[in-house]
């Protein structure tokens, strides 16, 4: 007896193309794909029934290995800039719905 994580839910207007969208950001494929769920590992996309509203309670942390050119990169693919994290080194960003998610510097 005992629990594992087995992933992450993320509700979106669109979830195939958002769930794309994060499978090329991690360079991840896609492993199962319905007309209203889309999975990578660890990350699941259902049909959510509104937009977005507020900040998340639960996000995303990456990890990179050059923070400037990865940042530029997720921009670049249609993520936007919500704010210079708090934490040293790190910058929040949002993906196509609004998701925020924070990107880290890499570990000297």
């Amino acid at each position: 007896m005992g629990l594992r994580w087995h992933g992450t839910g993320v509700a979106a207007m669109d979830p195939a193309r958002l769930g794309r969208w994060w499978a090329e950001v991690l360079g991840v494929r896609v492993v199962y794909e319905k007309p209203d769920m889309v999975a990578l590992p660890g990350l699941i996309f259902v049909r959510a029934t509104e937009p977005k509203a507020g900040p998340n309670r639960l996000h995303i942390e990456l990890t990179c290995d050059d923070l400037r050119a990865d940042v530029e990169r997720l921009l670049d693919m249609g993520a936007r800039h919500v704010q210079t994290n708090p934490v040293p080194a790190s910058i929040v960003l949002a993906d196509p719905e609004g998701n925020e998610f924070c990107v880290l510097a890499p570990l000297s």
